[in-house]
């Protein structure tokens, strides 16, 4: 019993004692004082022996103090690892705003927006959109977990009444934001050149003042929708967005954006680029008595016509390109090996199509023998109609069986402009 009390004892006498001493010693006039991170040990049971295990005479003095107080202190700062007696808190979210926000300095659209709440409120619903792709009350919510106070200086409070606001004033200032953003990026440069072109946007509501049927993108019949135009200049970035009635047609857009090139942003000799819908003969007249040139491409009625005519001939549609001088305007010619080859397995695909409901029609005129073959005759002629290509396929029957017929030189013939 003895012997195991002293092995105890020794058990005991070797946990070692961690502390904090300082030692001062003074030299002439000075004191110095050396601070030192020891621990004591039982080297006997009637011996305690000490080493230094870290000098921390030149740590910071909130560092010395901390251990100190850490060393005083074990059991408080054991809770305070294990998160005991510690209530956590989550601050609100500072970086994707910030970032956001700096990428629209750097481009100009804080100083475009101007100062005060309204435009605050403007580079929010920016920031907003960028962070979730929702409404205005989605944004109003989006404020309770991001540090829109701190980064956009925006201290007051708003709703999405506020927003929805804050829109018709964007509405109003427009002309003068785009100005203003288009004088900062240009750097007093105008450019020579501008991309435009068209798309729509469907509603599901009626209560747009803009909201019109039309010639729906979206596939959505039914749907009143809105058109927005978007001017970008020769690097395609975008410099002014319009919206117009649903029911504009493309080519009807572009006066607006003509006039606005040369008056609200003062470009002269200006070259417009846009596709063969976009710019017909009365755009180009319109951009011509403008003093502007035009970028567009020729349609397949009017490439026919001038090979009927003789002013092209299809070797100048070659693998080089080509350039022909017509009525003061230069066409310049070139095969697109690429499309012409999508648009031959686009035909191909229509051709499979067509073919696929002819032997569904075949099977169910087989396993119903009072079928009327008129009746299918009407369907897949319906279909052939639907996806153009009646001029070079065709349906027959022969009894009760339908029969596709290929018009090998009318698909020739079609597929001649291809590319």
């Amino acid at each position: 019993m003895d012997n195991m009390l002293d092995i105890m004892d020794c058990m005991c006498y070797d946990v070692p004692t961690m502390y904090v001493e300082r030692i001062r010693k003074k030299q002439g006039e000075k004191v110095y004082e050396q601070i030192l991170l020891r621990e004591s040990y039982r080297v006997r049971k009637d011996k305690v022996d000490k080493r230094t295990l870290l000098n921390l005479t030149h740590f910071p003095r909130e560092q010395v103090e901390a251990i100190e107080w850490a060393l005083r202190n074990p059991h408080a700062v054991a809770l305070g690892v294990r998160g005991e007696g510690v209530t956590l808190r989550e601050g609100k979210s500072v970086g994707a705003v910030w970032a956001v926000a700096e990428a629209a300095r750097r481009l100009g659209v804080v100083k475009a927006l101007g100062g005060g709440r309204q435009g605050s409120l403007a580079l929010w619903q920016i920031v907003a959109r960028v962070l979730d792709q929702g409404s205005r009350l989605s944004a109003v919510r989006l404020h309770e977990t991001h540090a829109l106070a701190d980064v956009l200086e925006l201290e007051r409070g708003f709703d999405e009444d506020d927003l929805y606001e804050n829109l018709a004033w964007l509405s109003e200032h427009q002309e003068a934001i785009d100005h203003r953003l288009f004088k900062t990026r240009r750097n007093g440069i105008p450019p020579t050149l501008f991309l435009y072109d068209v798309t729509s946007s469907h509603l599901e509501g009626d209560c747009n003042a803009l909201g019109a049927y039309g010639y729906n993108r979206d596939g959505k019949k039914g749907k009143k929708q809105i058109v927005v135009g978007l001017l970008c200049d020769e690097s395609g970035e975008p410099v002014s967005v319009e919206v117009f009635s649903g029911n504009t047609q493309d080519p009807k857009t572009v006066g607006s954006q003509a006039h606005k090139v040369a008056e609200r942003f003062g470009c002269q000799k200006v070259t417009f680029v846009g596709d063969r819908g976009m710019i017909k003969q009365a755009q180009k007249n319109e951009l011509t008595e403008a003093g502007f040139y035009y970028i567009t491409a020729l349609t397949r009625p009017r490439i026919e016509k001038l090979l009927k005519g003789g002013a092209l001939q299809m070797e100048l549609f070659d693998a080089q390109v080509c350039e022909v001088a017509l009525e003061g305007r230069r066409l310049v010619l070139r095969r697109n090996p690429i499309r012409a080859q999508e648009l031959a397995a686009t035909r191909e695909d229509k051709r499979a199509a067509v073919a696929s409901l002819v032997a569904e029609q075949n099977a169910y005129l087989d396993g119903h023998p009072r079928a009327k073959t008129q009746t299918a005759l009407t369907r897949v002629r319906a279909k052939i109609n639907r996806l153009r290509v009646n001029g070079w396929l065709h349906v027959v029957h022969e009894g009760r069986t339908l029969r596709l017929v290929l018009d090998e030189a009318a698909r020739e013939a079609e597929s001649r402009l291809d590319g």
